[in-house]
Order: structure tokens, then C-alpha cells, then sequence
């Protein structure tokens, strides 16, 4: 793709594997500037060294979406590095509290609820001043198929991910005319650390293989995903990248599934 991102600064969050990690590799090799950050510096050092990029494109810095004063220090190292963002993708984030409604206790809602949805509550009231910045901004917003399609085992996650996709919404009506664009992507069952711990309780649960246990659960959790398979983490960044991109400059406001047909609605 020639999204012409040379010259632009990102920052993602989320990005010591998976769909963060491949969208970092991406956007590197469209020009832009990248900025990664998770929580674990040990697991951040390694992602980073694994994008192969050089210092002059690429720094990584740990932060803590669930506190202010990290998101503080984050945006200082990130400023120092390169100045000002001009893209923000919010993918960090996890299942948290799962189980049947009334299995689940306040502090379980609460945990889930903290890191994916105030998480980007936190990201953007950090960085929204320097996206408004310039005339030109793009945020992508890291949602789920489970905003508008819930499932009956992990509520909270599915809530968080409904007010993302309202947050979403909500700032694309405020900051479109400054130039700065936001959509979210709704994933549904992508190859990643996250899945891949949700197959392996799965397998073990059941006593059955890894493989058998994604299967199964296709066949039995996820029936529209017609594709019958996990989505690849760079196929969910390849649409990420394009919202970052001139080439979605009529795009404001959408949720682009990336689903395999998962949601059984249009």
C-alpha cells in the first residue's frame, strides 16, 4: 500500500504482540514515525527489537493505561522523541472478568471496565491536544465484534467495548471539522496471545487439542464466522492502516468489522 505516511507520527498502544505488533510493522513500513507502548518493559523491549526499525523511527516506552501519571510520562518521552502524534491506535486492552452475570462480582466489572474503556478514555485526554494539532489527526479505536453482538460469558468486556464504539462516535462529531478523524475496528476471534490463552483453558477444560478446541468453538460460539478460522493479526493492522492513511480521508465515525462475517447482522 502507498498510504503516504512518511513524516507522520503514531503512537500505539498495545503493541508487544498481536494486532498493536502488526500494526507497528505496518505503519513503519509506510514511513510513518512509531511510538510503541504496553505494559511490560521486559516483553515491549523484545516486540520492539522484533520490528527491526531504527531509533530514529522507532522508540518504545512502557505506560499503564490505568494510570494517569504513566500516560503523563509516556506522552513527555514520546514528545521528546519525536514531538507532537498525528495518530493514536488504541489497542490495548483484555478480556477481563469472565462468567455468567451473576458470577461475576463488582470488582471483576470494575477491573474490565478500568482498562477497556477508561483506558482510552485516559489515552485520549493525554494525547487529544496534540492530535488537534495541525489540521490533520487520525485515531483508530480498538473495539469488538462483542460491542454490538454480546456474549453471555463476558458482559463486562462486552460493555467496555460498547462504549468504545460510542466513544468513538461521540469524537467524531466533535473533531472532524479540526481535521481529526476517528473510527474504531471491531475484530472477532484473531490470532493473538489473548485467544490463544482462551483456546488453551478451552482445551484443557474439555481435554481435548488445541486445534480441536478453536474448531469447536467456531462451530459452537461463533457460527457466522464463515471464513472457519482465526483472523491473522496483519489482516486486522491492514485496515487499521488504512484509517490512519489520506486514502480514508471521507472516513469519520465508522466501525470497520474485520469478523468474518461473525456479527449475523448488517
Amino acid at each position: 500500500m502507498d498510504l503516504r505516511l512518511n513524516g507522520r507520527v503514531a503512537l500505539i498502544t498495545g503493541a508487544d504482540s498481536g494486532i498493536g505488533w502488526n500494526t507497528a510493522k505496518l505503519l513503519l513500513a509506510e514511513g510513518a514515525k512509531v511510538a510503541v507502548t504496553d505494559l511490560d518493559a521486559d516483553e515491549l523491549t523484545k516486540a520492539a527489537k522484533g520490528l527491526d526499525a531504527a531509533e530514529d523511527r522507532l522508540v518504545a516506552f512502557p505506560a499503564d493505561v490505568t494510570d494517569a501519571d504513566s500516560l503523563a510520562e509516556l506522552h513527555q518521552q514520546v514528545k521528546e522523541a519525536f514531538g507532537p502524534i498525528d495518530i493514536l491506535v488504541q489497542s490495548a486492552g483484555v478480556t477481563g472478568a469472565q462468567g455468567k452475570f451473576h458470577e461475576i462480582d463488582e470488582e471483576g466489572w470494575l477491573s474490565t471496565l478500568d482498562i477497556d474503556l477508561m483506558g482510552p478514555v485516559r489515552v485520549l485526554r493525554e494525547f487529544i491536544a496534540d492530535l488537534r494539532t495541525g489540521g490533520w489527526g487520525r485515531v483508530v479505536l480498538l473495539a469488538s465484534e462483542d460491542g454490538v453482538q454480546p456474549y453471555d460469558d463476558e458482559i463486562p468486556y462486552c460493555a467496555a467495548k460498547a462504549g468504545v464504539l460510542a466513544l468513538a462516535k461521540g469524537l467524531s462529531r466533535t473533531y472532524a471539522r479540526e481535521g481529526l478523524l476517528v473510527d474504531a475496528v471491531s475484530p472477532a476471534f484473531i490470532h493473538t496471545p489473548m485467544t490463544d490463552a482462551m483456546m488453551t483453558k478451552r482445551s484443557e477444560e474439555r481435554g481435548v487439542s488445541f486445534d480441536d478446541a478453536i474448531e469447536s468453538f467456531l462451530d459452537e460460539e461463533r457460527p457466522y464466522m464463515e471464513l472457519k478460522r482465526r483472523g491473522e493479526p496483519e489482516e486486522v493492522a491492514a485496515v487499521i492502516a488504512f484509517l490512519c492513511s489520506d486514502k480514508a480521508s471521507f472516513v469519520n465515525g465508522s466501525n470497520y468489522r474485520v469478523d468474518s462475517g461473525s456479527v449475523a447482522t448488517f
